[in-house]
């Protein structure tokens, strides 16, 4: 059962919308004009969506407006969302028939709850327990312990007081137990309805009194745990300051983000968190990145370089420019990613939807039969209707619906604090049968930068002469070979002439005059082109290319002066990632490049890696991850999110590397490694192994309690206020163990935990 933020509707401890009783199956003000939200949905805040359960009621009531499959249902924030072409009045109506209420998130309508929308609930459930207590005392005294149990006749006195213990407990679940009604649709408040009318057809009111007083307490106490799901949820997210330090002409002025314009500056002291995404100006220092991207140690931050809202300065002020608005920024993304995701439901989460679907009838269908099959074989009457009631009450599958949306939103929220973003609860759940993982080469297992690794001159010329003039021809080009040489000369501070007469020739490389002296470079098959390639050259350049290297030669009309190799460095984590990815159980790992040949078969030995499919295009790379999934199985990509954009969509699950910052690369996968971190990826396959034993755990527990007792409900040895009882001890035990997910240990890629 859900809890609505403080601010939306909800106190600490209860459900937003459920203090306004019977009167919200009443239709409230229907809104006109547009629908709200803007862009191509819109989203809508539901007082009394308190359990996953009720997320099926309003699938069926808006399924004259609204394809279920295009309905998205945030259960911890009480958010539904919808078209935006639906009118929002015939939402708000068809929303109103089922006894709950829905009004537009952030609309001109949303108002700040009132005191008894926050604490309506505590203060119901309250009374009710009191009531009980009053009406036992009461019973007690009047007609003696044995009466008080339902043994004889109850006193008026406690009759009264137990009729106030109903009252208090069910007058909230009394509107969706009519909807429930109506509709031919049972669900766990008719359930329980049904139960309490039956105990005080029978005589029962302390029995009555306290089914009422138990439920009405789980669902407290189901809403105080599920809101201490979304609590920690935002405690993880909500990581930006409210105020930040802007400079304003000579004063320093402190504002909230929201008010911070584009290019103006604002700083940050040591200790602080940043409070929007910037450029640093001036300053330098170390930032904790881990909020975002879950790296263990500090990066080095000078002027020029990229912060991130939600990260902390380190040990001196910086100077930033703002380069987003604060609802852009790469932490705005993430918190609206996770929220979007925890719509995108499991397969898992479908399948209980699907069970609970048929097994909620089939709960009827049992008591009506335990009620009037053995009284025709000649049993009491009386003994067997008690006994299908308490077969009602065993049989709510609060425990069973509830237990798994927060285990998947739990696991989402884990994921996103340590930097990896998963997309929907379908996305956390298929790395755990991952069969193959494949992957890019550059970006991924290398840095993607090319650097000058050698210098090698030939007829007399110097290393920094040669360097000198490729890099004054290379000055102009946007080339990554280019300017990985252009960068090495000012590395070394070699003064950079200005070359004339640069011509680029496509294919092979440029020409240049430099010094009053004229240059080409370019390619090894340009270099055999010209005819002036010796055996010697030919063989070191040859084994420079069979290692993985790129290299440039360098020289004039009537000699070679020399060549420089450059390469694309691996990460340093790259072979211990991939051996954690094969420990993990990931399976077959596969290299899917463009590059050449020999460059893609030196790092994948490198790595580690056995299968190299090199020299692809797009296309190829789709088409051999097509074959993968059909000869292997499930199949994870892992690139950029950008140039392997068709292939990461194609894959049963697309993996963007070093997303931080580039909402290409999030838009583009199905899960974002917000840091260059491959090690990350064998991380998430524990996680997901790990929520999903925990999803199934819950699933066993819940069923395996209400087979206990229908057991003993048979045998005459439960009661209706103990099966109550029993359903409200495994629904938050279901939610605590879920809850365990916020805790797991980022360090053991097996999906450990500390408990």
């Amino acid at each position: 059962m859900s809890e609505q933020s403080p601010g939306h509707g909800a106190s600490e401890g209860g459900s937003c919308g459920t203090g306004e009783g019977a009167s919200c199956c009443a239709p409230g003000p229907i809104a006109e004009g547009p629908p709200p939200g803007g862009g191509d949905r819109a989203r809508y805040r539901v007082r009394g969506m308190d359990c996953a359960e009720e997320v099926a009621v309003l699938k069926r009531a808006l399924a004259g407006q609204v394809d279920p499959e295009q309905l998205g249902f945030d259960l911890l924030e009480g958010v539904i969302s919808v078209p935006a072409s639906v009118p929002a009045g015939a939402v708000i109506e068809a929303v109103a028939s089922t006894g709950m209420r829905a009004e537009p998130q952030g609309g001109a309508t949303e108002r700040p709850p009132s005191w008894w929308e926050r604490h309506g609930r505590t203060a119901l459930t309250a009374l009710s327990g009191l009531a009980l207590l009053l009406g036992f005392a009461l019973h007690a005294a009047g007609a003696g312990l044995e009466g008080a149990t339902g043994g004889g006749d109850t006193p008026l006195p406690a009759v009264a007081a137990y009729a106030v213990a109903v009252l208090g407990g069910l007058v909230l679940v009394l509107p969706k137990a009519l909807y429930a009604l109506r509709s031919l649709r049972p669900d766990m408040n008719l359930l329980m309805t049904l139960a309490v009318a039956g105990a005080i057809g029978l005589g029962e009111w302390f029995e009555a009194a306290a089914v009422s007083f138990l439920f009405a307490l789980s669902l407290t106490l189901e809403a105080w745990s599920v809101g201490r799901a979304r609590r920690a949820v935002r405690k993880l997210l909500s990581l930006a300051p409210d105020q930040v330090r802007v400079r304003r002409g000579e004063a320093l002025l402190e504002v909230s983000p929201a008010a911070v314009a584009v290019g103006e500056v604002f700083v940050v002291r040591p200790g602080e968190r940043f409070g929007l995404d910037g450029e640093v100006l001036a300053g330098e220092s170390e930032v904790n990145q881990a909020p975002i991207t879950g790296e263990s140690l500090p990066v080095p931050k000078a002027p020029g370089d990229e912060v991130f809202a939600g990260t902390v300065n380190g040990n001196a002020a910086l100077e930033v420019r703002c380069t987003k608005p604060a609802g852009d920024t790469t932490l705005a993304h993430i918190i609206q990613l996770v929220a979007d995701a925890q719509q995108d439901r499991a397969d898992v989460e479908r399948w209980v939807e699907r069970f609970a679907r048929v097994y909620t009838p089939a709960v009827f269908a049992a008591a009506a039969a335990v009620a009037i099959l053995p009284p025709l074989l000649g049993g009491d009457a009386a003994v067997w209707f008690y006994r299908s009631l308490v077969l009602l009450v065993i049989g709510c599958p609060c425990a069973l619906v509830i237990a798994t949306p927060v285990a998947v939103v739990a696991g989402l929220a884990s994921a996103a604090s340590r930097g990896v973003l998963v997309k929907g609860g379908r996305f956390l759940e298929i790395p755990a049968r991952l069969a193959v993982v494949a992957m890019d080469k550059t970006g991924t297992l290398t840095e993607g930068q090319l650097r000058v690794e050698n210098i090698a001159p030939l007829e007399g010329h110097s290393p920094e002469e040669l360097l000198a003039a490729a890099a004054a021809i290379e000055a102009q080009s946007t080339h990554p070979i280019a300017r990985a040489i252009t960068e090495h000369a000012e590395a070394l501070g070699l003064p950079i002439a200005g070359a004339e007469e640069v011509s680029a020739v496509p294919g092979k490389g440029a020409t240049g005059r430099v010094a009053g002296r004229d240059y080409w470079l370019g390619s090894h098959r340009w270099l055999e082109e010209r005819g002036q390639e010796t055996e010697a050259i030919h063989e070191a350049i040859t084994a420079l290319s069979g290692a993985g290297r790129s290299v440039v030669v360098m020289g004039t009309a009537d000699h070679v002066c020399g060549f420089l190799t450059l390469a694309d460095t691996l990460r340093p984590e790259a072979r211990a990632s991939i051996a954690a990815l094969r420990a993990a159980g990931a399976g077959e790992v596969v290299m899917l490049t463009g590059d050449n040949r020999a460059t893609a078969e030196a790092i994948a030995r490198e790595v580690g890696i056995d299968d190299v499919r090199a020299e692809l295009l797009p296309a190829d790379k789709v088409e051999a991850i097509i074959a993968l999934e059909r000869d292997s199985g499930p199949t994870a990509m892992i690139g950029d999110g950008i140039n392997d954009a068709p292939a990461l969509a194609r894959a049963s699950i697309g993996v963007a590397m070093g997303a931080m910052g580039s909402d290409i690369a999030v838009e583009t996968a199905d899960v974002a490694l917000m840091s260059d971190d491959l090690s990350k990826l064998a991380w998430l396959i524990g996680h997901s192994r790990r929520t999903l034993g925990i999803i199934r755990q819950n699933t066993a527990f819940a069923l395996g309690v209400k087979a206990v007792f229908v057991v003993l409900t048979f045998g005459g040895m439960a009661s209706l206020w103990g099966a109550i009882a029993a359903d409200t001890g495994a629904s938050l035990l279901v939610i605590f163990n879920a809850l365990r997910l916020l805790r797991a240990d980022p360090q053991r890629s097996g999906g450990g935990d500390k408990n």
